[in-house]
């Protein structure tokens, strides 16, 4: 079992950056792959970017590349989204998740994430 709790969301101009922080307890953090997932009002969750557990790759949505970099420490069982050049259309409630070792679904899906945190808001201001 594995619980998660983000921090870092809030208010922020257009240009601005942000770090989310995402703290996970449980045991073998190192051993799941974690996401960064973001709803807007009125919209579907969608894939902000994952890192790999096993070598820390990452991957990113096309909409967020160059702008955002995920990242983790184990030894703090801590995940980071830093967030730069920030626009009103990054405006969402951000969610991270946490990927068991078994589940082969895609990355960029809700479904291949087994546990989820409660979310904190980012809003984006023009």
């Amino acid at each position: 079992q594995v619980q998660l709790v983000e921090s870092g969301g809030g208010l922020v101009q257009a240009g601005g950056s942000l770090r989310l922080s995402c703290a996970a307890s449980g045991r073998a953090f190192s051993a799941y792959s974690m996401g960064w997932f973001r709803q807007a009002p009125g919209k579907r969750r969608e894939f902000v970017a994952t890192i790999v557990w096993s070598d820390s790759t990452t991957h990113y949505a096309d909409s967020v590349d160059g702008r955002f970099t995920i990242s983790r420490d184990n030894a703090k069982n801590m995940v980071y989204l830093q967030m730069n050049s920030l626009k009103p259309e990054d405006t969402a409630v951000y969610y991270c998740a946490a990927s068991s070792p078994w589940n082969r679904s895609s990355y960029y899906t809700d479904e291949a994430y087994d546990y989820w945190g409660q979310g904190t808001q980012v809003t984006v201001s023009s």
